[in-house]
C-alpha cells in the first residue's frame, strides 16, 4: 500500500519573552511580528519600503561595526550582512507585513526587520538571535528616527533634486526655443501687460532652482543621525566609538555625507528636522502647482479659452462629449501637491507626539515624508516629459489677442496721462479695436510714435 507524505504544518511554533506565538510556516518573520500584525489591524497601509531598506541597511552596518568591535562574531556578521543584501536585491514585501499604524516608536517594524533577517540565516542553518545580535548596539527608538532620515535624504539626492532640475532644464529649454513669443500678460487673471513666453516660463524654472536651494540648505540636518542613543539617548549597551564608526560606515554604503546628531536626545524625542524638510516639500508643491494650474490656463478652450498653447492629447477626455481633450498630466500633478501639503501638516502634528525623550509617532511622520518625496519626484518628471517638452505654442492666437489687449494703453500715460489713457482703453475694449486705430483717432501722435510706443515686443522687454 503506497504511503501517503504527510501534509506540511500551515504553522510554526515561536517563542518571546510573552511566551508562545503561532507563525505561519512560510514566513521568515517571527513572534514579534506576528503580535503585531494581531494588534494592529486600524489599516493595511504598509510602510514604504525606502524606509525598510534603510533600516536593512543599519542592520549591516550595525553588524559590520559590532564585529570591528570585538563584539560580534565574524559568522554572525556575514549571515547579517548576507542577509541583507539577499532582502535589498530581491524585497519579498509580504515578509514586512506591519501597517503604519502601530506602536508609534517603530518597534515592531524594526524587530521585523531583525527576525527577517533571522529567518533568512536560519534557510542557511544557521542561528541567530533577533534581539542580541541583529538589534545589538541598537534600540527601535535610535534605529527608526534615523532610518527615516537615511531613506529621506536617499530618495531627495537620487530622486528628486535631479526630477527638479531636470524640469528646470526642460522649461528654459522650451523656452529658448520660443523666446520670440509675446502674449498676454495677466494679474488678478485678468489682461495685463505683454510678457515674452519665455520669461513667464523662467519665472517656473528659477522657482524650481529655489526649491532645490532650500531643500540642498536642510539636508545637512536631515543626514544627523541619531544612531547610538539606544532607548533614550543615553546610548546604554552601545559601545562608545559605535555611533561614529557604524555612521562612517552607512556615509560610505550610501554615498551621502551622513553625521552624527549633535544630541541623540534631541535626535530621539523630536522630529524638528523632519518638520523643517517637509516645509520645503510643501513649497515644492505649492511651486509645481503653480506651473500646473498656469499650463492648465493657458492650454483652456480650445475655442472658448486662452489657448495660448496645447498640451499633448493623452487620452479622451469625456465618457460622453467626442472629441474633448482634458490637461490630464497637470489635474494628476495638483492633485500629488495637494497630499505632499497634507502629509506636511500630518508631520506638524506627528512633531507634536514627542513627550519627554521620545517621539511617538514616528512610522506617521516617515511615511508621510517618503511619500511627499516620491509624489513631487514623480510630478516634476511627468510635468517634464509628459505635458511641457511636447507642448505646441498657439503664436498667432497669442499676437491675436496681443493687437486687442486694451492695457496697451499704459505706454501711453508718460505721454497723454492716466485718464485719457484710460478712456483710450475703454473704447478699445468695448469696441473690440487695436489699441492702436483707437489712439490715433483720440490722440495728435502720429502713427509711427503710437506704434512704437504701443510695441509688445517693447513693453514686454520693459518699455525701453
Amino acid at each position: 500500500m503506497e504511503q501517503k507524505e504527510s501534509p506540511q504544518p500551515a504553522f510554526r511554533r515561536e517563542h518571546d519573552s510573552m511566551g508562545e506565538v503561532l507563525v505561519p510556516a512560510y514566513a521568515l518573520y517571527g513572534a514579534q511580528t506576528q503580535r503585531a500584525l494581531t494588534n494592529f489591524t486600524i489599516s493595511t497601509k504598509p510602510l514604504p519600503w525606502p524606509f525598510l531598506a534603510a533600516i536593512l541597511q543599519i542592520k549591516a552596518a550595525a553588524a559590520a561595526t559590532n564585529h570591528q568591535l570585538g563584539l560580534l562574531s565574524g559568522e554572525a556578521a556575514e549571515q547579517i550582512s548576507l542577509a541583507v543584501q539577499t532582502l535589498l536585491d530581491q524585497p519579498p514585501l509580504d515578509q514586512f507585513p506591519l501597517s503604519v499604524y502601530q506602536t508609534g516608536s517603530g518597534t515592531s517594524s524594526n524587530m521585523n526587520v531583525n527576525e527577517v533577517i533571522v529567518g533568512l540565516a536560519r534557510r542557511q542553518g544557521i542561528t541567530l538571535s533577533a534581539n542580541d545580535q541583529v538589534n545589538l548596539g541598537q534600540s527601535s527608538n535610535d534605529v527608526v528616527p534615523s532610518a527615516i532620515h537615511l531613506a529621506g535624504a536617499k530618495m531627495t539626492v537620487a530622486t528628486l533634486l535631479p526630477a527638479l532640475t531636470q524640469l528646470a532644464g526642460t522649461i528654459r529649454d522650451f523656452a529658448a526655443a520660443h523666446h520670440e513669443v509675446i502674449k498676454t500678460g495677466r494679474t488678478h487673471l485678468m489682461d495685463a501687460l505683454p510678457i515674452r513666453l519665455a520669461a513667464e516660463m523662467e519665472a517656473w524654472a528659477v522657482q524650481l532652482d529655489e526649491c532645490c536651494e532650500r531643500l540642498q540648505g536642510a539636508l545637512p540636518r536631515l543626514q544627523r543621525l541619531p544612531l547610538g542613543g539606544t532607548a533614550i539617548g543615553s546610548g546604554v549597551n552601545c559601545h562608545k566609538d559605535f555611533p561614529a564608526l557604524a555612521i562612517a560606515l552607512l556615509g560610505k554604503i550610501t554615498g551621502l555625507a551622513l553625521t552624527r546628531a549633535h544630541s541623540a536626545y534631541k535626535g530621539l524625542a523630536s522630529l524638528d528636522s523632519l518638520v523643517e524638510f517637509s516645509g520645503h516639500l510643501k513649497c515644492a508643491a505649492i511651486a509645481l502647482q503653480k506651473i500646473a494650474n498656469d499650463l492648465r490656463w493657458m492650454n483652456s478652450g480650445p475655442l472658448a479659452g486662452l489657448a495660448e498653447i496645447r498640451l499633448p492629447a493623452l487620452q479622451p477626455g469625456s465618457s460622453i462629449m467626442p472629441a474633448k481633450v482634458n490637461p490630464v498630466i497637470p489635474e494628476a500633478v495638483c492633485m500629488a501637491c495637494a497630499q505632499v501639503i497634507g502629509n506636511d501638516t500630518t508631520i506638524s502634528q506627528a512633531a507634536l507626539g514627542g513627550s519627554f525623550q521620545l517621539n511617538t509617532m514616528l512610522p506617521l511622520a516617515g511615511t508621510a515624508l517618503l511619500e511627499s518625496i516620491e509624489l513631487l519626484s514623480g510630478s516634476a518628471v511627468s510635468l517634464g516629459e509628459k505635458a511641457i517638452r511636447n507642448m505646441a505654442v498657439n503664436s498667432e492666437g497669442c499676437q491675436r489677442a496681443l493687437a486687442l489687449n486694451p492695457i496697451l494703453v499704459t505706454a501711453l500715460n508718460p505721454h497723454i496721462g492716466y485718464l485719457r489713457a484710460a478712456e483710450i482703453g475703454k473704447i478699445a475694449g468695448l469696441e473690440r479695436r487695436p489699441v492702436l486705430e483707437v489712439a490715433m483717432e483720440q490722440t495728435d501722435l502720429s502713427r509711427e510714435q503710437l506704434a512704437a510706443l504701443l510695441d509688445p515686443k517693447k513693453l514686454a522687454d520693459g518699455g525701453d
